[in-house]
């Protein structure tokens, strides 16, 4: 079991990235990506989790109606769109695996047993 993601970078405020997570080791419809953030001295936090059997997502309100995730079954890989990103949103990125299909409503890191490396996003003001 494998993530990587990829797609962080520094963007002004009100700008846009596009983050991937790549996965690889298990079968594409049978799980739940989780993205999560986390900024210096501050916890983990679910931004957003996604089914990749059904496509029900779950956002934080933190980032409901500025980010969207979706994915491609094709290449195993999962998106997160951000929009109109904010200084706040800096952190460093990180995707998760889960294999229990209700997970993606509760989107809590420590239900997620797989991650990625992470990928930093920073926000300039």
């Amino acid at each position: 079991v494998q993530l990587v993601e990829s797609g962080g970078g520094l963007v002004e405020a009100g700008g846009s990235l596009r983050l991937s997570c790549d996965v690889s080791g298990f079968t594409f419809g049978y799980y739940t990506i989780g993205w999560f953030r986390q900024a210096p001295g501050k916890e983990r936090e679910g931004i957003s989790c996604y089914s990749t059997d059904h496509g029900g997502t779950y956002y934080a309100d933190s980032v409901k109606g500025r980010f969207t995730a979706s994915s491609d079954a094709s290449t195993n890989t999962v998106f997160l769109q951000m929009n109109s990103l904010k200084p706040e949103d800096t952190a460093i990125y990180y995707c998760a695996a889960d294999f229990r299909s209700q997970t993606w409503r509760s989107c809590l890191a420590r239900d997620f047993g797989s991650w990625g490396q992470g990928t930093q996003v920073t926000v300039s003001s």
